[in-house]
């Protein structure tokens, strides 16, 4: 079968995919916070960038190539962590981190995966970054680090967005407690959705691999509270450079949204900056991350990451004219697990490639540093 005649574009995956899921898997995947105000707020805003297209340039071939802390990436997007991926699809983690590799594109594996560092690594060839949602213990700190370093991923992401834990209205009405617990409500889901219920048989039900690892060494653990929250700090400035100093690698700071905060970032000897709102998952009155994107680049000089709202290649388009360096997309990747399974992350792959190709085309730019020059 001929994906791309099916399946063009994301938002095929999209209905796809929700007719796969359990609904309780649809609305972890799909929801934010709130009333979704930023969710739909990231939306509009990238709708709202125009490029003007330029003529008389030929036959162009364009360049996807782009280099990002050091590595060659064959294009300008990666896979950005979701908590709990493996609920998404069985064994989402080693399919994505498959799929990453092979396009030569970078796959962030999150602290609250399904999966271990080490589980995942071999699937892997260089192109592992892991998010680090920031331990209290500075001994389990320590280890985390040291696990991560040894398995060999570049580069530490540390996500400072989630102080506390946000109110997701729409996953608490269908009934998903985390960790997840199969309650008749749920089965009776899970009964309507055979291909998934399939493979978490053959799995079993994921969990939070890694943050039960170190689960018995918390103490104060409440009887409504699960260790993936307690095993966290609201990080501050010292966090930072305690990181720094402790992590020999690539250093990026995920969840910037003021561009004051910037240059202390710079200052402190982070690697680049990661601009996120969580796509909507954490605060529903934060600006669109389009919409604070051209603030920060004039703040600093470091290399500039993007996410929430990105899902097409015209808006990867739209955010390099604005300045970014890179985007992540996330619950995309995970949309397309659930609409093809194994297959879907090499098709997403080539669905925004096919349509990065096409718009540089229109706009007749052959490198993507090109693209600014369109900006209305």
């Amino acid at each position: 079968m001929d994906l791309h005649s099916k399946y063009p574009a994301l938002a095929d995956l999209k209905k796809r995919a929700k007719k796969r899921l359990p609904k309780f898997v649809w609305e972890y995947l799909d929801s934010a916070t709130g009333e979704e105000r930023t969710k739909h707020r990231n939306r509009s805003q990238l709708d709202a960038i125009q490029l003007v297209p330029s003529i008389l340039h030929g036959d162009i071939s364009p360049s996807l190539k782009t280099t990002l802390l050091g590595h060659d990436y064959a294009l300008p997007f990666g896979v950005a962590p979701v908590g709990m991926s493996g609920l998404m699809w069985p064994n989402a983690e080693q399919l994505l981190a498959q799929a990453a590799t092979k396009a030569n594109i970078p796959y962030c594996l999150s602290t609250v995966a399904t999966q271990t560092p080490e589980d995942v690594v071999p699937h892997l060839n260089g192109n592992g970054w892991f998010q680090l949602y920031p331990p209290r213990d500075e001994e389990i700190r320590k280890d985390i680090l040291k696990r991560v370093g040894d398995a060999g991923y570049t580069t530490l992401v540390l996500t400072v967005d989630v102080p506390v834990a946000s109110r997701r209205e729409r996953q608490v009405r269908s009934g998903l407690t985390t960790p997840p617990k199969l309650t008749p409500r749920l089965l009776a889901q899970v009964a309507m959705r055979p291909a998934w219920a399939m493979g978490m048989a053959q799995r079993g039900m994921p969990r939070m691999k890694l943050i039960d690892e170190y689960a018995g060494n918390i103490t104060g653990l409440s009887s409504t509270a699960h260790a993936g929250y307690l095993l966290r700090t609201s990080p501050d400035w010292d966090y930072v450079h305690w990181l720094r100093a402790h992590w020999p690698h690539k250093l990026v700071v995920k969840g910037v949204m003021r561009s004051e905060d910037a240059a202390p970032l710079e200052a402190a000897g982070v690697d680049a900056i990661w601009i996120s709102n969580h796509a909507g998952r954490q605060f529903d009155a934060a600006p669109a991350t389009i919409d604070v994107l051209p603030q920060i680049r004039a703040a600093c000089t470091l290399p500039l990451i993007v996410d929430s709202g990105i899902e097409t290649g015209l808006d990867i388009l739209r955010a390099i004219a604005l300045g970014a360096d890179f985007a992540f997309m996330g619950s995309g990747f995970h949309h397309a697990l659930g609409a093809l399974g194994k297959r879907g992350p090499a098709h997403l792959i080539e669905i925004l490639s096919k349509d990065l190709e096409a718009n540089m085309g229109q706009l007749g730019a052959v490198r993507l540093a090109d693209v600014a020059e369109n900006l209305l």
